[in-house]
């Protein structure tokens, strides 16, 4: 499945490091002003479903929005670090 948020976010990265615009950080949930940086860090203590990303910063998703998004980044950070999870059973749970 291929999603768009992973081109916008690759994009972003690329543009952001390779520029001075002191931007150093994505929000991905406006709603709890998640950033992609939370998810690594919620990846990295454990979290394998978007639920467990939202616990880790003490909130849960509100408008839903950012759903995708945030099992975009779960997915593509799970992979870098060599886990592979089916993330659908997470996705009815979040």
């Amino acid at each position: 499945m291929h999603n768009w948020c992973c081109e916008a976010f690759a994009l972003w990265l690329r543009t952001t490091r390779n520029n001075s615009c002191g931007v150093d950080s994505m929000i991905v949930c406006s709603c709890n002003r998640l950033t992609h940086h939370d998810v690594e860090a919620a990846v990295d203590g454990g979290a394998t479903r978007p639920k467990e990303i939202y616990a880790s910063k003490g909130c849960k998703a509100q408008c839903g929005n950012c759903t995708s998004g945030i099992v975009c980044l779960l997915r593509q950070a799970l992979m870098q670090r060599g886990n592979v999870f089916d993330l659908s059973a997470g996705l009815a749970a979040s």
